[in-house]
């Protein structure tokens, strides 16, 4: 098929960070915010040091479906900037900031005339507060259809005993939870700074988030869980074999478990290879990858998806129609099976 055949895109990975975050009066503190300084230009700041340059897109409604219209896309679920997660020892100013956000998050959606979804955040490492905040996301009066959460939690990994109430309740509540890096990569992999942060480091920090979902029991104790990590998983797809003997060999273990477990994870499309997609799709199921794009930040929105997705479709990689399902189908389904239909 053609890349351009490709309609209706639903992209399940993409951020946004409003203006309206802190009121005039508030005083952010150290907190992540934003400063818009023109039209065209803004800045993240965390306190007074800059973090990110940022354009319109991530803050405006009209530029952000604007970028939408140029690549093709219908339907896109915002989530907040990582660096914003609000997992902080404060669990009063940690469940202020989140609420703000989701808030935030939850305007841009109500202004998009049903073109944005949104994924909230709460404050994870304190427990009550989070289950909380995140039933306020699922049946609030403008209800989001999940939350973003970090591949870690303040320190804790995703199988950690303290986490469980909130997996527990994102399974009753049918809430999407979407797992991104969220230091950058940092603290990882040995080799610290860039490239390696960005390119190895957020990989490793997703495979080990999928790794404690898939074999520190939470997916066996969740069945019901509706999991989407970024950027396909990261390393995980490629270490996964190794791990699974490991925890045969060593655990005992059923393999066949495990692959059962693994298949119930959804991971995105942003993986920049070919070869990376293929393997996607026999890891996981071609039905389990969905458009990812991490719009603003990523300068081509679905180019690259597009013509990595029609590739794997005439190769038979996808399948007949697969690149299409990825492209749409798939999206749509996981956001129907949510609490608030899409």
């Amino acid at each position: 098929m053609d890349a351009g055949e490709l309609t209706g895109g639903v992209d399940l990975h993409a951020h946004w960070m409003g203006t309206d975050v802190f009121a005039a009066s508030e005083e952010p503190g150290d907190w992540p915010r934003l400063v818009v300084d023109s039209g065209e230009r803004g800045r993240i700041l965390i306190g007074d040091r800059p973090f990110r340059d940022v354009r319109p897109s991530l803050w405006d409604v009209d530029a952000r479906l604007r970028d939408l219209d140029a690549a093709g896309v219908e339907v896109q679920v915002i989530s907040p900037v990582p660096v914003t997660f609000p997992y902080v020892d404060d669990a009063g100013a940690a469940t202020e900031y989140a609420v703000a956000t989701n808030a935030s998050i939850a305007h841009a959606v109500a202004a998009s005339g049903g073109r944005l979804a949104g994924l909230g955040t709460v404050p994870l490492p304190h427990a009550d507060r989070a289950v909380a905040v995140l039933e306020d996301v699922m049946g609030g009066s403008a209800p989001l259809v999940g939350v973003e959460i970090g591949a870690r939690v303040a320190g804790l990994e995703l199988d950690d005993p303290q986490l469980l109430p909130f997996f527990e309740a994102a399974e009753a509540l049918g809430a999407v939870v979407f797992v991104h890096p969220s230091d950058g990569g940092s603290g990882t992999i040995r080799r610290s700074g860039q490239p390696y942060d960005f390119g190895l480091g957020m990989h490793t920090d997703t495979a080990l988030a999928a790794g404690a979902l898939v074999f520190g029991g939470v997916l066996e104790r969740f069945t019901g869980l509706r999991v989407v990590l970024a950027h396909g998983c990261g390393g995980f797809a490629w270490s996964y074999p190794r791990l699974r003997l490991g925890a045969e060999l060593l655990q005992g273990r059923s393999p066949g478990a495990i692959d059962e477990r693994v298949r119930s994870l959804y991971v995105d499309s942003l993986v920049l290879d070919p070869e990376h997609l293929r393997l996607l799709v026999h890891r996981f199921g071609a039905d389990r990858i969905v458009l990812g794009t991490d719009h603003p930040f990523f300068p081509d929105l679905t180019g690259e998806a597009r013509s990595m997705l029609a590739g794997a479709e005439v190769d038979g990689a996808l399948g007949t129609g697969g690149a299409q399902r990825v492209f749409r189908t798939n999206g749509l389904d996981l956001l129907r099976r949510s609490a608030v239909p899409a």
